[in-house]
């Protein structure tokens, strides 16, 4: 089935998190690089990129809006996790043995290849069956406050559990997964390395898949060396599309920081609310607050060049596509009828998102700087 035509986008959500340093030097005005013409004097953006990156210019956030300046990925602290634990990870996030059917692996949903993320809208898990949602990438998860695309779990550990013994997953019971592996002969010398002692426990299994996540960043980008220095890393279309990320396309209202993303939950517009085939109700599932439907967690944009399809179902398979729904503010679904009008529950797109007015050049360049990331 063809589901293009219901749109679906992801990428640039909407913002929040540390405010803004206090002290900033003076920095050029947003539209200071224009030219007569009203198009863009790429020396001029040059010259405003070229300095420091706390006198860039600043990005355009709705006021009362808190935000981080952008950073390379050396600046993340790098996460505790014990070598044994994570060799065992890897293996065990490798192996089908982990589903009822041998034959699904956290490998086949998150691939490495692909960002750690999966090539299909949702992926097939037990027996076939497809997922309700969007496989994310995998990077970053480390960072996360909240996990899942509505922030069910609260750790690594925590989420891990999920997909294990998810039906529609790997529909795998959890109190017979650690008799499984132990009658397995080369795991039980596996968690003695990882753990002191070779007992195999749904703790420790978990605790190895979290360890394994953990050591799970992004590669380093065009993006980083520019903003480490290498000046050039970025060609001109690319630089035209940071500043529009700070500036006319007002994304870092929801992607700042070195993982492009404030971690919050915001509603697009793609409840499909009352559309019972289609309709989720995101973060609305784990609070039961009727603001909070529709709402979906901001995902990081890092590699999100390779991340495909996008949003929190998937549905768009262009990263051009999606920065055209932005551009026109996004979907507002109005209530059918009356009864949909005095519906509490009834979502209501965020107020954040706004039409862009970009044109082509500069819908071109924002996806240019995108693929940079």
């Amino acid at each position: 089935m063809d589901f293009r035509h219901l749109f679906a986008p992801l990428l640039l959500s909407v913002a929040l998190c540390a405010p803004a340093a206090a002290a900033r030097p003076p920095v050029p005005a947003a539209d200071s690089c224009r030219g007569n013409d009203g198009g863009w004097n790429l020396a001029c953006l040059r010259a405003a990129y070229g300095r420091p990156i706390a006198a860039w210019p600043q990005p355009q956030v709705p006021d009362g809006e808190r935000w981080q300046e952008m950073a390379p990925l050396s600046a993340l602290p790098v996460p505790d996790a014990p070598a044994g634990q994570v060799a065992l990870g890897e293996r065990l996030f490798a192996d089908p043995s982990l589903s009822r059917s041998n034959l699904v692996a956290c490998i086949s949903c998150h691939r490495p290849g692909h960002a750690f993320a999966d090539t299909q809208a949702v992926s097939a898990g037990h027996e076939g069956r497809l997922g309700r949602r969007n496989t994310p990438t995998l990077y970053g998860a480390a960072h996360a406050p909240a996990l899942f695309w509505d922030g069910r779990a609260d750790s690594l550990e925590a989420q891990a559990v999920g997909p294990i013994a998810h039906p529609d997953e790997m529909a795998m019971a959890l109190d017979a997964l650690p008799a499984r592996l132990a009658a397995t002969g080369d795991y039980p010398p596996a968690f003695e390395r990882a753990f002191g002692d070779g007992e195999v426990t749904l703790a420790r299994i978990v605790a190895a898949l979290a360890a394994y996540q953990r050591t799970l960043r992004p590669p380093v980008t065009a993006f980083d060396r520019f903003l480490d220095g290498e000046r050039g890393a970025l060609d001109d279309r690319a630089l035209l599309g940071l500043h529009l990320f700070r500036t006319k396309a007002r994304c870092m209202t929801c992607h700042h920081g070195a993982l492009l993303t404030d971690n919050r939950f915001h509603n697009l517009g793609l409840t499909y609310y009352g559309r019972s085939q289609y309709e989720d109700l995101g973060r609305h599932d784990v609070t039961g607050r009727d603001e909070d439907v529709g709402r979906f967690r901001t995902p990081t944009l890092r590699q999100v060049g390779e991340s495909g399809p996008w949003m929190h179902n998937g549905l768009f398979r262009s990263l051009r596509g999606i920065l055209n729904m932005y551009n026109a503010g996004m979907p507002r679904p109005r209530p059918a009828d009356a009864a949909q009008a005095a519906d509490p529950k009834f979502p209501v797109t965020s107020p954040l998102l706004q039409p862009l007015r970009l044109d082509e050049a500069e819908l071109q360049a924002l996806e240019a700087f995108l693929r940079a990331l």
